[in-house]
C-alpha cells in the first residue's frame, strides 16, 4: 500500500465503528514512533463539562491501535491487532480538545516480529499514550500492550 493512503485507511477504519464515530475523531499524526489523533471536547464532554473518562481511554486505545497496525502496514505485515490489556490512570481534567498521542515504549525489531508473525505466533507491542491540556501537563495517561496476530489463511471467505 502506497505510503499516502495508509493514512485515509487508519481513518476510514476508525469512522466505520460507529462508537468510534461519535468520538469524531480526527487523525492528526502517524508515522514510525506516533499516531496522534484529536477529538473535539464538545463530542466527548461530561456532566461536569471535561472530558469523558471513556473517551479518553478510547481515543488513546485508538491512537495505539493505529501506531502499531500503520507499523505493521508499513512492512506488508496484514495482522489483527488488539489491546490486551492497559494502565489507565486520570491525573488532571481536561477543558480542552482531545489530544491523544501514542509512542512505543522500547524500539521495535522488525526482523523478530517478522519472524514470530511468520511462525503463527502472536507479538506484543508496549505502547504509552498520553492525552495533555492546554497548558501541557498530562490529563490521562496510558500504559498498553497490543497484540498482533496473522489471520489464519484457511477459512470461509
Amino acid at each position: 500500500m502506497p505510503e499516502t493512503d495508509l493514512p485515509a485507511r487508519i481513518e476510514t477504519l476508525l469512522h466505520a465503528m460507529p462508537p468510534v464515530a461519535a468520538l469524531q475523531p480526527r487523525l492528526a499524526e502517524l508515522d514510525d514512533t506516533r499516531c496522534c489523533l484529536q477529538a473535539p471536547l464538545a463530542a466527548n464532554i461530561n456532566d461536569k463539562g471535561c472530558a469523558f473518562g471513556g473517551s479518553l481511554v478510547s481515543l488513546m486505545t485508538l491512537a495505539g491501535w493505529g501506531l502499531v497496525t500503520a507499523w505493521l502496514e508499513r512492512r506488508g505485515i496484514k495482522a489483527e491487532v488488539y489491546v490486551a490489556d492497559s494502565l489507565v490512570k486520570y491525573r488532571a481534567p481536561l477543558y480542552d480538545d482531545l489530544d491523544a498521542r501514542a509512542v512505543f515504549a522500547e524500539a521495535i525489531d522488525a526482523d523478530v516480529v517478522l519472524n514470530e508473525l511468520a511462525q503463527g505466533r502472536r507479538v506484543s507491542f508496549q505502547v504509552l499514550a498520553d492525552v495533555r491540556r492546554g497548558d501541557g501537563r498530562v490529563a490521562t495517561s496510558m500504559d498498553s500492550r497490543y497484540v498482533a496476530v496473522v489471520p489464519d489463511e484457511i477459512g470461509p471467505e
